[in-house]
């Protein structure tokens, strides 16, 4: 009870030397608030960027991999990507594709595809350099996808080459003026599709690429519009793991089959690239790892430059209140009281300056989301770790005021002038 009743009275003194010095009161808040500022929104934009990037990475699968003529990265240790070597490898065939799931023990189905940009129409309406993503039946499965309305092509579609199209959601709003079009035609490349679903709305990824903006078809059906056989057309076989299949062995089988499949001697270079994932993630963690870095020494020079203003307005505190501090001594106030009464002072110019630069971070993730399609949200995480500095330097920034005004000597303090 004792130290309760001490760490009110504390507050209460504290409370009322700041509303008695408001001007001074203000400019200690400035400081501390572009302090918070800097530095929370440097960590909730990063965050918030981590997210997304990590939400367009997960898109792609952690238990998939992407078998292409070109890999994702520079090799293992080295930071030139030699495109030569890459240049001549033949590019993936769907044939492949078969084979991969008869002869993998760690595969739970590969998907076959690859893209082409062309005109979409149906009436008068039309779609310029619409994606067009021809594929196996394969991939509602692997990719997980959402049929909105109508339902996706069958196996026997797929290989017969049936002339259908699944459409993204975007383009139904364009083409269809977001009436119903399963049922509908439309004409790509002189030919024409019959529409028998589309997908759910989806939103673009990091990459700038979005479901929402395709025109899905049978590979098969897609040969009777380009050579996707003698011609790279970013050709893909997308390959998902069984659950639990460990991501070493599943590399390994997939790389001994193709090898297989390219009748590769012992001793030579692969010729096609597996991408995973993780690849890009990795690198991606040394990157956030540099900007939480950048972001602590950015915050941090404006953090000091506030707590150093708190001390000064401190000590500052202490001479002015150098006969009341005597009186109070005299009347028997200990030392512990004195310094707990202005670090309380201290931490609460500090937090309720926080407090002001958190509402800030606030209202501005607000105005941006309202004005653009990026998303910046300030997490919990973060409000916590801005009410933890700001109380952190409050102590430190007052701890060395407070401690000389508990030093003081009674009779020489309520003599001073």
């Amino acid at each position: 009870m004792l130290l309760l009743r001490l760490i009110l009275e504390s507050f209460a003194f504290a409370g009322e030397s700041l509303r008695a010095n408001k001007l001074r009161t203000f400019l200690s808040l400035l400081g501390i608030t572009i302090g918070i500022f800097a530095i929370i929104s440097v960590f909730t934009v990063i965050d918030s960027l981590e997210h997304y990037i990590r939400n367009s990475l997960n898109a792609l699968g952690n238990n998939m991999v992407y078998i292409q003529k070109w890999p994702w990265t520079p090799p293992e240790g080295e930071t030139e990507y030699p495109w030569w070597k890459y240049l001549n490898r033949p590019v993936p065939e769907i044939g492949e594709t078969e084979e991969i799931v008869r002869r993998s023990q760690y595969t739970e189905n590969a998907v076959f595809f690859f893209g082409f940009g062309a005109t979409v129409q149906y009436d008068n309406n039309r779609a310029d350099n619409t994606e067009v993503l021809a594929t196996t039946h394969e991939l509602i499965d692997t990719w997980s996808l959402n049929i909105d309305r109508g339902r996706y092509f069958t196996e026997s579609e797929s290989h017969s080459g049936t002339a259908m199209a699944v459409v993204g959601s975007e383009l139904v709003d364009r083409l269809f003026g977001g009436s119903d079009p399963v049922g509908k035609e439309i004409k790509i490349m002189g030919h024409r599709l019959l529409v028998i679903g589309t997908y759910e709305k989806q939103g673009t990824d990091m990459f700038g690429t979005s479901m929402d903006k395709r025109v899905h078809i049978p590979v098969m059906y897609a040969a009777n519009m380009v050579d996707f056989k003698n011609r790279e057309r970013g050709q893909t076989i997308n390959v998902k793991a069984k659950a639990g299949a460990g991501r070493e062995e599943f590399v390994a089988e997939l790389e001994g089959i193709l090898r297989g499949l390219h009748r590769l001697k012992p001793m030579e270079e692969n010729d096609f690239a597996i991408n995973e994932v993780s690849a890009i993630s990795t690198r991606f963690d040394a990157f956030f790892a540099v900007f939480n870095l950048a972001g602590w020494v950015i915050g941090g020079f404006s953090i000091v430059v506030g707590g150093f203003g708190i001390a000064n307005i401190m000590f500052v505190s202490v001479k002015e209140r150098t006969r009341i501090i005597g009186i109070q001594k005299s009347l028997g106030a200990k030392k512990y009281f004195i310094l707990l009464q202005f670090i309380f002072e201290s931490v609460i110019l500090s937090l309720m300056g926080g407090a002001v630069g958190l509402l800030l971070i606030f209202l501005g993730t607000g105005i941006v989301g309202y004005v653009s399609d990026l998303t910046i949200a300030m997490n919990v995480g973060n409000v916590v770790l801005g009410f933890v500095i700001s109380g952190t330097i409050g102590i430190l920034s007052g701890f060395l005021p407070a401690l000389s005004a508990s030093r003081l000597d009674p009779v020489e303090a309520m003599n001073t002038v």
